[in-house]
């Protein structure tokens, strides 16, 4: 039959897996580093997806494919768990696919299934290459060498993006420094290399709720609190890029441009790409 699917531009996309939670259905994975329609089956057309995508590259056409089957989209639901099946909820809910609705409610309860609160979901798709599980040792120290004590270069509170204040005092004439939640996990000296004497921003671009608003206050700092500098710092994993697209977002919102500093820190905790200064 010919219906509305994605379709995804391989040379626009950089397998960033921003794509990926987005589609609780299981219609996209990242395979060989670029996005990839796995099942015409289980893609509903709706493209929730197109709007995570920072490269563009994902669009609706229309063309032949399998008609989209609520119950076969369920069966893999169900087995990812209750976040995946409370997410595809809310995706049909959101896109008044009433009738999809109802057929996957019906199933959960013929399964014996409790149906999950109406809520934002977290991220569990196992296609996202954050998610890949590592195990690896920590670098130690001698023994017979005691831990000096790290002096906190913390200046300001709040630090995350949701709960801060554009209109702080703190953020005038400040210094940046946009930080991704995991970094001072992973970095031991996050404070002494890449806080001190700036004012803190964190976020999470792949967990965080409410990506347009963070957008829409970053914006608002820029044009209002006559920001000196730009430092961004994140994660290698690829969906740690949206940091970089929700604050290029912002400038050009903010009709601005700054010459950005950008360091990656690799996940053993050390500095990948871009100087500090």
């Amino acid at each position: 039959m010919k219906r509305q699917i994605i379709k995804i531009d391989e040379q626009k996309c950089n397998g960033c897996g921003l794509c990926v939670p987005n589609c609780p259905e299981g219609a996209l994975q990242i395979i060989d580093g670029k996005a990839r329609l796995v099942s015409d089956l289980f893609c509903d057309g709706l493209g929730a997806c197109i709007s995570e995508c920072p490269e563009g590259a994902i669009s609706v056409i229309e063309r032949e494919a399998e008609p989209y089957e609520e119950a076969k989209v369920m069966e893999n639901i169900i087995k990812a768990g209750p976040n995946t099946i409370q997410a595809h909820l809310k995706h049909l809910k959101d896109h008044n696919q009433d009738e999809y609705y109802e057929q996957a409610i019906k199933i959960l309860k013929q399964k014996g299934i409790p149906i999950p609160e109406e809520s934002e979901p977290v991220c569990v798709s196992e296609g996202c290459p954050g998610l890949k599980a590592e195990k690896f040792e920590p670098e130690t120290t001698s023994p017979e060498t005691p831990p000096a004590e790290i002096k906190s270069e913390l200046r300001q509170w709040p630090v995350q993006l949701h709960l801060l204040n554009p209109n702080a005092p703190f953020l005038d004439n400040a210094e940046l420094l946009i930080s991704a939640d995991c970094v001072p996990f992973a970095f031991a000296n996050f404070h002494q290399t890449f806080l001190k004497g700036k004012v803190l921003i964190n976020l999470c671009p792949k967990l965080d709720k409410g990506i347009n608003q963070y957008v829409e206050k970053l914006a608002q700092i820029f044009k209002t609190k006559n920001i000196r500098s730009i430092h961004i710092v994140r994660m290698e994993v690829p969906c740690c890029g949206g940091i970089e697209f929700i604050v290029q977002k912002a400038l050009e919102k903010a009709g601005m441009t700054y010459d950005m500093k950008k360091s990656i820190v690799t996940i053993q905790g050390h500095i990948k790409q871009g100087a500090v200064q």
